[in-house]
């Protein structure tokens, strides 16, 4: 499903990644941890094919990201859904034609867009928001509609890009247990946080990065990651 093979990722002289190699499998929940700098959003954007990385190789749900021609990249994104620890959302327009985007996007007819649209809302429990704007929505209904519009398109992997940043403690968790549910439908979850107390609460795979390096990946048993 996703796989890097010694790779490495370098600014100048900034080395954001550094000789990294990991497999993901379908249908797994993956946390991507570390501190601020680590590279984990280095890795979700080389898996975008928003950068290519220095050296090393890359394939994402069959894709040879080293190799593929630009005119390939949407259909790459299309297999994956992002969500942003910004929400990213058009603030002109309401929880549905934000989410209805997405679908689109993606050559999605009207009748179709009628018939996903409510399924998805009551999903991630914002149906009777669906007329509402961003305005007035709180943080955690904001993050509910960013993965609402991530999942929506039904793509084989969602990636989450520290979503609990700015939420508290109990919405944070709200967000987890949404992507939980998403994971149990069989997409693969990648999520990228510093939030240690959530991965340190849960049973899933961690890959913890330090300075752009992989120091540790293991399915989480009695140890904690610090």
């Amino acid at each position: 499903m996703v796989k890097f093979k010694k790779v490495t990722k370098k600014f100048g002289e900034i080395v954001a990644l550094e000789d990294v190699s990991f497999e993901i499998e379908p249908g797994e929940f993956v946390f991507v941890t570390g501190p601020s700098g680590a590279g984990k959003t280095t890795i979700i954007r080389l898996m975008l094919r928003d950068y290519l990385p220095t050296s090393g190789k890359i394939k994402v749900d069959g894709f040879n990201l080293i190799e593929m021609k630009k005119n390939d990249i949407p259909q790459l994104r299309r297999r994956i859904g992002v969500v942003f620890q910004d929400f990213k959302l058009l603030t002109d327009r309401t929880v549905w034609e934000n989410v209805a985007l997405a679908l689109r996007v993606l050559g999605k007819d009207e009748k179709e867009i009628e018939k996903e649209i409510p399924k998805i809302l009551k999903l991630v429990g914002l149906k009777e928001r669906a007329n509402l704007f961003p305005s007035q929505l709180a943080g955690g209904e904001l993050q509910r509609v960013g993965l609402a519009r991530a999942v929506v398109g039904q793509p084989e992997i969602v990636v989450a890009d520290e979503p609990t940043g700015n939420l508290d403690v109990a919405t944070a968790w709200q967000i987890v247990r949404l992507l939980q549910k998403i994971n149990q439908t069989g997409k693969t979850v990648i999520m990228a946080t510093h939030n240690f107390e959530i991965v340190n609460s849960m049973k899933e795979r961690v890959i913890e990065l330090d300075k752009g390096k992989l120091v540790s990946d293991k399915k989480q048993g009695k140890y904690k990651i610090k």
